[in-house]
């Protein structure tokens, strides 16, 4: 059964996101807001359809972060990237320059303004990253990046890049660290959806203006013990 609604799920989930993504190609020269518009929907029908086909339902704790505030958030699934486009309100995420490289997917990103980084640019690119950083809040929109930089399985931690610390104390502005236990129910190079409830939590803000060693050390304390609870409320790694 599991493979059953796993395939199911994977098979309606691609078609219905070609057919998204063509039929929403006149928002690339309309105004930015339809692109949006067509995005939160993708998002939103993506939720839905893990709900009704695979059982995934997914719950999302703490206080939704609002206007232009860092949000630093544990990565394990691709179910991630996916929610804070439907929950947050245009969200500027941090994510890979390569992935502005896929078609139709790139040509989204760079509609609606996501702030894509080449991490093989180091000094280059943490500018690059905190000039796009600021212009996002000035304009009231959440910042949001994945301090790892990467997918991480459950149960498992890689080491928190530089970026986020930059942001931090470029922006002047709070963080708000989030935890998740998503690799759980969609594994980052897994096939299967496995049924149950997705846990997101938005954990309490951690104030600006912290030296950059006081913040790592915050930040990662608070997102991987957050996480853990996460993971092992929902029975721990499979």
């Amino acid at each position: 059964m599991l493979f059953l609604r796993s395939a199911a799920f994977n098979l309606v989930f691609y078609a219905m996101s070609v057919v998204i993504v063509i039929a929403a190609t006149p928002c690339l020269v309309l105004p930015r807001r339809f692109t949006l518009y067509a995005m939160e929907a993708w998002s939103h029908l993506t939720l839905w359809l893990l709900r009704v086909i695979a059982g995934t339902h997914y719950e999302v704790r703490g206080e939704l972060p609002r206007g232009g505030v860092l949000v630093a958030s544990k990565h394990q699934s691709m179910w991630d990237t996916i929610v804070m486009t439907a929950i947050l309100k245009d969200p500027a995420m941090v994510l890979k320059r390569e992935l502005l490289w896929i078609p139709f997917y790139g040509w989204y990103a760079q509609k609606a303004r996501m702030i894509a980084i080449d991490r093989g640019a180091a000094a280059a690119a943490i500018r690059r990253l905190v000039s796009q950083g600021k212009a996002a809040v000035a304009e009231g929109r959440p910042v949001v990046i994945f301090p790892e930089g990467t997918r991480s399985a459950p149960g498992s931690k890689l080491e928190y890049k530089p970026g986020v610390a930059a942001l931090y104390r470029q922006l002047g502005v709070e963080c708000v660290p989030a935890a998740v236990n998503s690799g759980l129910f969609w594994a980052r190079r897994g096939f299967t959806r496995r049924p149950g409830t997705i846990l997101l939590e938005f954990l309490p803000p951690i104030p600006a203006g912290l030296d950059r060693k006081t913040f790592m050390a915050e930040l990662e304390t608070r997102i991987e013990t957050a996480t853990a609870k996460l993971v092992e409320e929902a029975g721990g790694p499979r």
